[in-house]
């Protein structure tokens, strides 16, 4: 609740400027009971009622006490506690309560003041109960005898308006008034001479009486002593004496002394002093020698609790002849209080967003001195973000001036330090705790700009990939980061379902097994939220290489091995070591190592004719053909990766071992004991003159030897030839035959021409595109007829 009027008070001066220039004055009865309404104060200012609670209206006063109270639900101002106009302002002639109705959203304030009006409520009361008065019968009619008039605390009419005498009597009247200083008397005036033979003594009562309705009044009882002849009084050198001291005199210093001389001589001729007694007490912080009149200091002085001191002093002779003075103490004031900050609001914690000119605290500053040691002037230490500016008289305001960051500097300590002009100065030094709390201002931030995660192809579902970590420099909600994953650019399409974000830890999960030969890396954007209003968020590029497995076998391209039966290749037995037989082209789906293909002769018909390059896949002959190797010959190389474990293929094929190509007429049997034909091939010549003996093999015997290789299905597919014919080859033979694989490498081709007088006849590669794909691994008839030779 102290927070939340401190607030009010804050936020009342914001709106100085909107504050009422006069205040609203009322007047109230003093003693009057605790709920006594004053006024409605809501609509003397304007304000609805409703408007109280809704801006959280207030008092404040200077002096922090609370003589009021604001009734919010009516607007009415009710006395909070008994007022004694006599102990709020003494016999000051006004009696004033200043004090604000400080409002909130928006800041406005009244300055209000209410007069408390003062009631017959005290009776005049004399300082002492009986005065006893030595008069000399030879008085004359006239004299006049002062007297301590009776003290009545109220004021005004309530005052003391008269005195009389009871019983009246012919020697005495009363007279009373106020001199030209001000100062008021009472005399006791003789109308008639005394004789002491004929009444020694006279009594009678004084009575005081005040101007109230019903009026108050007091009595002393006057005693009068006639004596013998001692016709001088007392006379005092000053009617006002004046003296100064210091607040912080010691004990026993001298003020000043007073000094009154008597006429007389003798002992009607001694005088003595003494302070008369009075109604106020003032007199017991001081003691006078009877004898010298010297006034000295019975205790220390307070300027703060009394700037002077109204001394009565009487001269009394031997005779009993008195006169009085008045003596005024000044107490000079020396700087011994500290100034005092009383802070009325604070602000705290205060947001970090908040603009300069923010008000933080609003307090004032007051010092019990005067002068100027009760000058006060304001610092703020060391602050760069903070400054005091000037309110409304001795208010200040605590204030912003720059932006505040609270991830820089989340706590304040402010001291405002207030020094009064004395010598030596004094000081008081008040700290603020200045709390700074969270705006959700930052943006999360990845601790790295892009990730890169793997994993193996064909994991397991949900694996753990890897995790994004991001932070945020705010606190608390502002603070929390929550991830999930961002829409693809372009925006329409939906976000990777593969792949999942755990919310709280940024953990990356791989939901379903992937394949590499199918989708090699994956992108997806991962955001990092954060809890605040509105929240923030950024954005990071998460990138998924998927790890190749070896799960692919190697696959043989050439020879094809899904053709029934196997071809064969025809490999002359004139042929020398090194010599190209075919090529083994296998592939690997897999990549790296695990597609690095290597070939290995596993078995042969005869091991030691045959080399496979371990890298190429050649197979060639490792030494020249003899009489005693078998015609047919059979051979499987084995494809193999270099995964772990490595996987691998194998590749069938055959050759045909020739003297020359005239054994291609050979019968079947003689050239292999399986169902396996010989290659046969037609010559197709464009119509041109035949030179040097060149002829060319009858057509008839050529045409039912390709019919007979394509029933065989001996051709590979990939394959063409250029076959040479000599002159007079009556026995029909190949001279030369030449495999040409147009999608390798010009090497792979080579198999040797031919020499001489053979007239050599040739084509352009063919691809597989110029044969039928029914036909794998083999060349039909019409499929070779088709072929043209140049």
């Amino acid at each position: 609740r102290d927070t939340l009027l401190q607030v009010l008070c804050l936020s009342a001066f914001l709106s100085l400027p909107h504050a009422r220039a006069e205040p609203i004055r009322y007047s109230v009865a003093e003693e009057g009971e605790s709920g006594s309404v004053v006024a409605n104060v809501a609509e003397d200012a304007g304000l609805a009622p409703a408007q109280l609670s809704a801006r959280r209206a207030r008092l404040a006063s200077e002096d922090g006490r609370q003589h009021f109270r604001l009734d919010r639900g009516t607007g009415r101002l009710v006395v909070a506690e008994r007022l004694d106009r006599e102990e709020l302002c003494g016999q000051s002639a006004t009696c004033t309560l200043p004090f604000e109705l400080l409002l909130a959203n928006p800041l406005q304030f009244f300055r209000v003041e209410v007069a408390v009006e003062d009631i017959n409520d005290h009776s005049p009361a004399f300082p002492e109960e009986q005065v006893t008065f030595k008069i000399l019968e030879t008085s004359n009619p006239g004299s006049r005898f002062p007297l301590e008039g009776a003290r009545d605390l109220d004021v005004g009419s309530n005052s003391i308006q008269a005195y009389s005498i009871a019983p009246r009597n012919e020697y005495f009247s009363v007279s009373f008034g106020s001199r030209s200083e001000g100062d008021k008397y009472v005399e006791l005036v003789l109308e008639k001479p005394l004789d002491r033979e004929e009444e020694a003594e006279v009594g009678f009562s004084l009575i005081a009486v005040d101007g109230g309705s019903p009026p108050r009044s007091g009595t002393t009882q006057i005693r009068i002593v006639v004596l013998d002849v001692n016709d001088n009084a007392p006379v005092f050198t000053q009617k006002l004496y004046v003296g100064q001291v210091l607040e912080n005199a010691a004990e026993g210093s001298v003020v000043l002394s007073v000094v009154a001389t008597d006429r007389d001589a003798g002992p009607n001729g001694e005088v003595s002093y003494q302070f008369s007694q009075a109604v106020g007490q003032s007199h017991s912080s001081f003691a006078i020698d009877a004898v010298t009149g010297e006034i000295r200091l019975t205790k220390p002085l307070d300027f703060e609790a009394a700037e002077n001191h109204e001394l009565s002093v009487r001269a009394t002779d031997g005779g009993g002849l008195s006169a009085m003075c008045k003596v005024l103490v000044e107490v000079v004031d020396v700087n011994d209080n500290a100034p005092e900050v009383v802070v009325s609001s604070f602000s705290s914690p205060l947001p970090e967003n908040a603009l300069p000119g923010t008000v933080v605290a609003l307090f004032t500053v007051r010092d019990r001195d005067a002068g100027a040691n009760g000058k006060i002037s304001c610092a703020l230490e060391d602050q760069l973000l903070f400054s005091l500016r000037p309110a409304y008289k001795n208010y200040y305001e605590l204030v912003t001036v720059s932006t505040l960051d609270r991830e820089e500097t989340a706590r304040y300590t402010l001291a405002v330090t207030a020094a009064d002009a004395g010598s030596p100065p004094l000081t008081t030094t008040q700290t603020f705790t200045v709390d700074i709390s969270d705006v959700n201002d930052n943006v999360p931030v990845f601790n790295q700009t892009s990730y890169t995660m793997y994993v193996r192809e064909n994991n397991v579902p949900t694996v753990l990939v890897g995790a994004v970590s991001a932070s945020d420099a705010d606190e608390g909600p502002n603070a929390k980061v929550t991830y999930s994953l961002a829409p693809a650019h372009p925006a329409e399409r939906p976000p990777c379902s593969c792949i999942s974000v755990n919310s709280e830890n940024g953990q990356v999960f791989v939901l379903r097994p992937l394949d590499y030969e199918q989708v090699r890396q994956i992108e997806v954007l991962v955001s990092a939220s954060d809890a605040g209003t509105p929240p923030l968020s950024a954005n990071v590029t998460v990138r998924l290489v998927v790890v190749d497995e070896n799960d692919n076998a190697p696959l043989v391209l050439y020879p094809s091995q899904d053709s029934s039966p196997a071809s064969s290749e025809l490999v002359p037995k004139s042929s020398e070591a090194g010599y190209l037989v075919t090529k083994v082209v296998a592939v690997d789906a897999d990549s790296g190592q695990n597609s690095w293909l290597s070939y290995h002769l596993l078995r042969a018909t005869d091991p030691g004719l045959f080399a496979v390059g371990a890298q190429s896949g050649e197979v060639r002959l490792r030494r020249p053909v003899t009489e005693r190797d078998a015609v047919k010959q059979k051979l499987v190389v084995l494809v193999r990766d270099n995964g772990q474990p490595p996987l691998s293929a194998t590749a069938a094929l055959s050759a045909l071992l020739l003297n020359d190509f005239s054994d291609v007429h050979l019968p079947h049997s003689s050239l292999a004991t399986e169902d396996e034909g010989a290659f046969i091939a037609r010559k197709v010549c464009k119509s041109k003159e035949l030179k040097g003996g060149h002829v060319l093999y009858g057509t008839g015997n050529l045409q039912s030897g390709l019919a007979d290789a394509a029933a065989a299905g001996t051709l590979p597919h990939a394959y063409c030839y250029e076959i040479s014919l000599t002159t007079g080859s009556g026995n029909s033979e190949f001279k030369f035959l030449k495999p040409i694989l147009p999608s390798l490498p010009p090497q792979h081709s080579g198999m040797g021409r031919g020499t001489g007088d053979e007239q050599e006849f040739s084509r352009g590669p063919v691809t597989m595109e110029d044969v039928a794909p029914d036909s794998p691994g083999t060349l039909s008839a019409e499929q070779f007829n088709s072929l043209s030779f140049n």
